[in-house]
């Protein structure tokens, strides 16, 4: 196993693709290679794909009706714990590194939005960036998919949330002013941990989260609206800076503050299990079994209402101390509702 452990990446193999036989293998020209981010045995490809929609609509009980664009298939973040590392399989590709070093570029993903708001079918309600994926992932700064979105919509007035962990979302604050001038945008920041050890074992393509607090703060100082997702919780890992999590993104800002409990569904549960017996051999056993007993005794939750939160004592106590910190850190704030009502068919003012 020792010549498969690759460094800077958080799986450590290609899990095997219950799809196996759609698997996808595309000519390797088609690529193009990352240096910014090298890793001694994989590099990041990327394979430009002629998207045909881009914006999906959940039919989730837990979230019917939300609307999500996710600009790249694949996360160079190499989040151990991604609910989005199934997704790579229908793609042909694993789970496991292959999602995290072989990412599907949507370039056509603003132009397609673009026709959708020009469409008199449209209903102007707020897209959410990074449904999946990252969309301000290292990618971003290559191909600015996700400033293309940005402007198309700020063009439109139509509303957008983005959530991240990444710092690049600052290189766009002057966009995100405009649209928060015209109450068009609310910017989450995903923040799991202050453990240094852990975050670069957990999310090894990502920035420290003092990081990402001095960017939210930022962000907020520029007047646009800011909140937290202390997402995943994973008990045994993280669970106990649940309230230093949320007073730190009160410090920066943040109006909002949210939260799952971790679930290892499909291929991220051999994926998970492989990375923290590896990492953590000594927290293995414990977390393993407290993660199962959040979710009726296994790994995996597919069950509508609780698979996000959870069940049962641990997950009780998961909800109290999360409920208690935002009591207490961020009373009485709200984050502004999205302006739906100014959107333009055709993205040109009526002066008249």
């Amino acid at each position: 196993m020792s010549d498969s452990r690759h460094k800077g990446r958080g799986a450590k193999f290609n899990a095997a693709n219950k799809f196996l036989a759609n698997q996808y293998e595309p000519d390797e020209d088609a690529y193009l290679e990352d240096d910014e981010f090298p890793s001694p045995k994989i590099k990041t490809k990327y394979l430009v794909e002629n998207a045909k929609k881009v914006i999906n609509v959940t039919d989730s009980p837990d979230m019917r009706g939300a609307l999500y664009v996710n600009p790249y298939q694949g996360c160079e973040h190499g989040c151990i714990y991604c609910y989005a590392r199934n997704s790579h399989e229908y793609y042909g590709y694993s789970a496991g590194i292959d999602f995290e070093s072989k990412i599907m570029i949507k370039k056509n993903a603003a132009e397609l939005i673009e026709k959708k708001f020009m469409s008199k079918n449209w209903v102007c309600k707020p897209i959410s960036l990074s449904g999946n994926t990252d969309c301000y992932q290292p990618a971003e700064k290559k191909f600015k998919i996700t400033r293309q979105i940005l402007e198309v919509c700020l063009k439109y007035r139509n509303p957008v949330g983005v959530l991240t962990k990444n710092a690049l979302v600052l290189r766009d604050i002057d966009l995100l002013e405009k649209m928060a001038d015209l109450g068009l945008v609310q910017v989450l920041f995903s923040i799991t941990t202050f453990n240094e050890e852990l975050r670069q074992a957990m999310e090894p393509r990502t920035v420290t989260a003092d990081r990402r607090l001095k960017v939210m703060k930022k962000l907020y100082d520029a007047g646009i609206p800011v909140g937290v997702m202390t997402a995943p919780i994973i008990p045994g890992l993280n669970d106990h800076e649940i309230p230093k999590l949320v007073e730190a993104a009160a410090n920066a800002g943040a109006a909002f503050a949210g939260y799952t409990v971790v679930r290892l569904n499909g291929s991220i549960a051999v994926l998970f299990e492989d990375w923290i017996r590896t990492a953590f051999p000594d927290k293995a056993d414990k977390v393993l079994h407290q993660i199962a007993e959040c979710h009726g005794g296994k790994l995996n939750d597919s069950r509508f209402g609780l698979r996000m939160s959870g069940e049962g004592p641990l997950a009780e106590n998961i909800k109290s101390m999360h409920r208690i910190a935002r009591e207490r850190y961020m009373k009485d704030r709200r984050l502004p509702p999205m302006n739906t009502s100014g959107f333009i068919r055709d993205g040109q003012l009526n002066l008249f």
